[in-house]
């Protein structure tokens, strides 16, 4: 339970290290979640999902109540990422998803939460 509040609030974890997929299969997303997704864990949990299926990218809440991130990774670690984030985490629910194509940023191997 400790190491759970450690990841939790410690700002060494914003970012923790990804082994990152081969550029030339990757894709890279903005994904823009509205619904109830602030004040209930969302970035956390987006991020453990994200860090589990071997993601880059970063996460971020936004002024009007959504949460915004890009990803990236395979089409196929994308497309379970989306599936997880529209189940959330048991207190979030997401209403709306807004997806995007992005350029792939060579280099990238971290996935953290930014305020």
């Amino acid at each position: 339970m400790r190491d759970f509040f450690r990841n939790l609030f410690s700002r060494d974890n914003e970012y923790e290290k990804v082994e990152p997929v081969d550029i030339e299969n990757a894709v890279r997303k903005e994904i823009t979640v509205a619904g109830r997704v602030q004040g209930v864990g969302f970035r956390f949990f987006t991020q453990q999902t994200a860090l589990n299926l071997r993601i880059t990218g970063w996460v971020k809440n936004q002024t009007d109540g959504s949460v915004i991130m890009e990803v990236q990774g395979t089409p196929q670690q994308l497309d379970s990422l989306i599936t997880r984030l529209k189940q959330g985490n048991g207190y979030s629910k997401v209403v709306q998803m807004k997806i995007e194509d992005l350029e792939v940023e060579k280099g990238e191997n971290k996935f953290g939460i930014r305020y």
